[in-house]
């Protein structure tokens, strides 16, 4: 047990990194860390673009239910029925042609 406490003690006040083979692989260590802390941070950057990619589907999705109900809606006011009846609520004379129209050709 007092080994094992003083081993934790020893890598704790520095003692490791005098040794040779830390001191031989020097380079190669501060090259894994750099390499640890860029794929860290490329990884944090893909998952926001991830969730914001999500975040925009959702929004298209909407905006395309939306869409549809707009254009529903549209499609059925621009029936002949909704306009008559849309003329007569506003209150003016116009009424739809009995005849249907001429084709002039010339």
């Amino acid at each position: 047990m007092k080994k094992k406490k003083s081993r934790l003690l020893y890598i704790l006040s520095g003692g490791i990194l005098k040794e040779d083979f830390v001191i031989k692989h020097t380079r190669l260590i501060i090259l894994i860390v750099v390499l640890l802390v860029f794929y860290i941070g490329n990884r944090y950057t893909c998952l926001l673009k991830l969730r914001e990619i999500d975040n925009l589907q959702k929004e298209l999705l909407d905006v395309k239910y939306e869409s549809i109900h707009e254009s529903g809606q549209l499609t059925g006011s621009n029936r002949m029925s909704q306009i008559e009846q849309l003329v007569k609520s506003q209150g003016l004379e116009i009424e739809s042609a009995k005849s249907p129209p001429y084709i002039i050709r010339k």
